[in-house]
């Protein structure tokens, strides 16, 4: 669920231009309506405000599926009225799920034999996932640490600096101490030895990724399997991992099925789970010369890149300006300890085709170029990798934006409202002085 505030203005209405073929009156924005409303006029009126949201075939920025087999789609359309929690009304939903579960233990090598029965469960996301991960992991925690007599209110979990949001969020609902390796310049991922060297009797367990989110590279997760296997022996202690496939769990085993990253593994104990056009958008913006390429060739299909000179625009401003050609490309700093470094990313999903890569390096190419003729942005966070100096920041936080857009919005009622006093006040005369 995302959070969100907005200032609502309680006599602040909708106008539509074509839902007034159906209805007379403007409907409220922020209150229900006295009366309904035609079924015609009701979908217009969402329509026409959902045409503002970006393209989600352009929206670069997102690991989501934007397009499947119209098959797929009519699966889920005959689906979406079942509860498919209520296993007693719908069994063959739940026989599906089991079946799945199944299906994807294998295909991670899991140690099962050919009558056993994989353990996992089907989840809305993978926050969800990890949730409920990380509260078997210390739930078992707690249990050993009980049954040997030993405290188990202080469980820490060990994660790189670059992992999703979600690990925050688990760590401060579940009270769970959570232990960050940070990155550095030119490695981006945890670093096994530093992930070790701060395990403790106290940690549930080490979380990895497979696919960093910030520039698609895998973690070393058979290294720092073998040094936590060292180290539990010798500690006495049985320290797990916990690997965050979200990202690479459905491309490594296709890509790489040499690479050792699951439950071949001894310590891995929980998962969670187009390469060519990423190699043409790779190759494409390397050859403008403008580009350093952040992201790893062995990794999720994900291509982050960062500007060479940022001495006088920096990379959130190609990502602004790339929105007047419809891309929707994130630009945002590294994790602690490289924030000094910005890039732009671009998930390459099964619907961005090589027309698309090449169609994006060249309107990349396009925003560089009048870039090139622009002053610098005063006022903008800049970093200059030559000198070092920083300026402060102008972009607008979320409460300042939301703020502006009640002002926008307060100003225009009071306005209406002056108006509306005029009218009945009767005419008026305005006389201007030449």
């Amino acid at each position: 669920m995302v959070f969100s505030k907005t200032f609502s203005e309680s006599d602040v209405s909708i106008h539509s231009t074509f839902a007034s073929r159906y209805v007379r009156d403007s409907a409220p924005r922020f209150t229900m309506p006295d009366n309904s409303m035609p079924k015609e006029a009701a979908f217009q009126i969402i329509n026409d405000e959902l045409m503002l949201d970006g393209n989600p075939r352009l929206n670069l920025a997102s690991f989501v599926t934007t397009w499947m087999e119209p098959e797929c789609d009519k699966l889920i359309m005959d689906s979406v009225n079942k509860n498919y929690v209520d296993m007693d009304e719908y069994p063959v939903t739940t026989e599906l799920q089991n079946r799945c579960v199944n299906m994807i233990a294998h295909l991670f090598n899991a140690p099962l034999g050919d009558s056993d029965a994989a353990v996992g469960v089907g989840t809305v996301g993978s926050s969800e996932a990890i949730m409920l991960a990380g509260l078997a992991f210390k739930r078992k925690w707690q249990n050993k640490r009980k049954a040997a007599g030993k405290p188990y209110d202080k469980p820490n979990i060990v994660t790189g600096a670059n992992v999703q949001v979600c690990w925050e969020k688990f760590a401060r609902y579940f009270e769970v101490e959570l232990k960050e390796v940070k990155v550095r310049e030119g490695y981006y991922v945890m670093d096994p030895v530093q992930a070790v060297e701060m395990v403790d009797e106290n940690t549930i367990c080490v979380a990895a990724i497979l696919g960093s989110t910030y520039n698609g590279e895998f973690e070393d997760v058979k290294l720092l399997n073998d040094l936590l296997v060292e180290k539990n022996k010798e500690s006495g202690w049985d320290t797990p991992i916990h690997v965050d496939a979200a990202s690479g769990g459905f491309i490594a085993p296709f890509l790489y099925p040499e690479l050792e990253w699951d439950f071949r593994l001894p310590l891995v104990k929980s998962i969670n789970n187009c390469h060519d056009n990423a190699m043409v958008l790779k190759e494409g913006l390397e050859n403008t010369g403008r580009f350093t390429i952040v992201s790893k060739d062995m990794g999720v299909p994900v291509v982050a890149f960062s500007l060479k000179d940022r001495s006088r625009h920096d990379e959130f401003e190609v990502s602004e300006m790339l929105r007047r050609f419809g891309w929707i490309v994130p630009a945002y700093p590294m994790p602690e300890g490289a924030k000094h470094v910005s890039v732009l990313r671009v998930v390459i999903r099964e619907d961005f085709s090589r027309t698309l890569a090449e169609r994006l390096v060249l309107d990349i190419v396009k925003v560089l170029a009048e870039l090139d003729t622009l002053p610098p942005k005063k006022g903008e966070k800049m970093e200059s990798l030559e000198n070092g100096k920083k300026e402060t920041s102008g972009k607008k936080s979320a409460e300042e934006t939301e703020r502006e857009i009640a002002t926008y919005w307060r100003n225009i009622t009071n306005a209406r409202k002056i108006k509306l006093a005029a009218t009945m006040a009767g005419p008026s005369v305005t006389v201007v002085a030449k």
